[in-house]
């Protein structure tokens, strides 16, 4: 038989692949409580979503299998081993200053523009049309092929934990998600929630101050742990400052510092907004945290007691903080990279809670159980509590094992450029598989646009992707 071109196969299915790209992108696939239901644990536009792929799957004749709306996955091939290719299809939320809608797909410069283009559905259809390559192709397979799709990444990972509960464990497989070369090691990650209690903050039994400019009434930022926060309010209730005076303070700070704000007053009461840069949690020094800037001014004024205390760790342990040095945590591996921390929620009520949504990403060589009782230490200082939501161990994969070596080989073939291996700080599904790594679809010298206001996917990156999807499942399963 011919050897098959990959790179035609994908060129003659170019218009189909955009189309049925857009289509996908055009789903809103945010996790939606409100609309959750059996068989739709995520909400309606994730059950949409995933419905969408799975009729291209049946369409190209593949076996499908959803698993109560949590994952499901299409399937073709035989052989006792099961090559897998795990992708989510939900998305972050959409955040603000677009410059098209986030939803519409747009083909902007060569780019198609839209809330999970990069991450993951763009990939994710790059895979699917890659294994319907491979299976019109007619080429003997000696092994299964499975394309594995969840619902959860972005948040809680659930999807995956109830579908691997009833279903097979591929021997190796790949996920079409963060970077090209290939992703061999990934940092491990835990989610932690700082929280104080109005009862544990008057347990301390500080001294009030005698006089203030202002009470903090409430603050808040950030949307998702794994984001940088984009925007950030506080309200103040003026007490030793006039309300103006409040008002003029803070924009004399947006002026001196060159941050982005606004401050409006309405009921005696003193609203201020500020707007940072959304990042990917991985790396928080990309963006700029929005609430941790707004409590750097909160640090200019006299607050009432709970809210000094508030200010005082903040500006302390968090304020810049991307590598956690100020807490005694930082750590910095040549393989992995340094540990990275991410405010990515904050939340003050003067009458409830204060909690810090924080995400932590650490290198194999500085374990979670080595850190821990550091971050303890300083917790206390401000009677905050720790949570941990969730914590991951770091996933590394033997550089050379056949997966790695096949995916180098096969991005080589294709690009004619060094498949070199990298470590990172993200989590893909490649850690939910015993054997797996992660494979594009960002290509070097791209700009990282996951997570951020215009996500995009250049058509030309997605076809290449297409190419090197397409070639590595075949190799993997002949």
């Amino acid at each position: 038989m011919k050897p098959i071109d990959w790179m035609d196969e994908v060129h003659k299915r170019k218009e189909e692949l955009i189309a049925a790209v857009q289509g996908f992108l055009q789903i809103k696939s945010v996790l939606d409580p409100a609309t959750a239901r059996p068989g739709a644990p995520f909400g309606e536009g994730i059950a949409r979503t995933l419905a969408y792929a799975l009729q291209l799957c049946a369409d190209a004749g593949m076996e499908v299998k959803n698993v109560d709306g949590y994952a499901a996955h299409a399937q073709f091939g035989q052989g006792e081993e099961l090559i897998g290719v795990l992708s989510h299809v939900d998305v972050v939320p959409e955040g603000d200053g677009w410059s098209t809608p986030p939803y519409a797909a747009e083909i902007v410069d060569g780019k198609i523009v839209a809330r999970g283009a990069i991450d993951d559905k763009g990939p994710t259809m790059a895979a699917i049309f890659a294994a319907k390559i491979v299976k019109e192709s007619g080429l003997a397979l000696g092994k299964r092929v499975r394309l594995i799709f969840g619902t959860d990444e972005e948040t809680s990972w659930r999807c995956l934990e109830r579908y691997f509960k009833t279903e097979e464990m591929p021997t190796m497989g790949f996920s079409p998600d963060a970077d090209f070369p290939l992703i061999y090691a990934e940092k491990g990650m835990t989610d932690l929630i700082f929280r104080q209690t109005k009862q544990a903050f008057a347990a301390q039994g500080l001294f009030p101050a005698v006089e203030t400019d202002a009470t903090l009434l409430s603050l808040e930022a950030g949307l998702r742990v794994n984001m940088v926060p984009d925007r950030g309010q506080a309200i103040l209730r003026p007490a030793g400052k006039t309300a103006e005076e409040l008002a003029d303070a803070y924009r004399r700070y947006l002026r001196d510092t060159g941050r982005t704000g606004d401050v409006t007053i309405a009921d005696d009461q003193v609203v201020l907004s500020m707007q940072g840069v959304s990042a990917h949690g991985m790396d928080p020094e990309k963006g700029i945290n929005a609430g941790t800037e707004l409590i750097r001014f909160l640090a200019t004024l006299q607050l009432d007691d709970r809210a000094r205390q508030l200010v005082r760790f903040t500006d302390t342990y968090l304020y810049r903080q991307h590598y956690g040095k100020a807490l005694g945590i930082d750590h910095d591996d040549a393989e992995m990279g340094p540990l990275t921390l991410n405010t990515g929620v904050i939340r003050y009520d003067c009458e409830g809670d204060i909690e810090f949504n924080v995400n932590i990403r650490y290198p194999h060589s500085h374990p979670y159980a080595s850190w821990e009782p550091k971050l303890l230490l300083h917790l206390q200082e401000a009677a905050l509590v720790l949570e941990v939501k969730e914590n991951m161990p770091p996933h590394r994969v033997d550089p050379k094992h056949p997966l790695v070596t096949t995916l180098q080989r096969v991005y080589t073939q294709q690009t004619g450029q060094e498949a070199r291996i990298i470590a990172i700080g993200g989590a893909t599904y490649a850690r939910a598989l015993d054997v797996g790594v992660a494979f594009g679809p960002l290509f070097p010298g791209r700009a990282d646009s996951a997570h951020q206001r215009d996500e995009h996917i250049f058509i030309d990156d997605l076809l290449r992707a297409t190419v090197l999807y397409a070639q590595a499942i075949y190799e993997l399963a002949k």
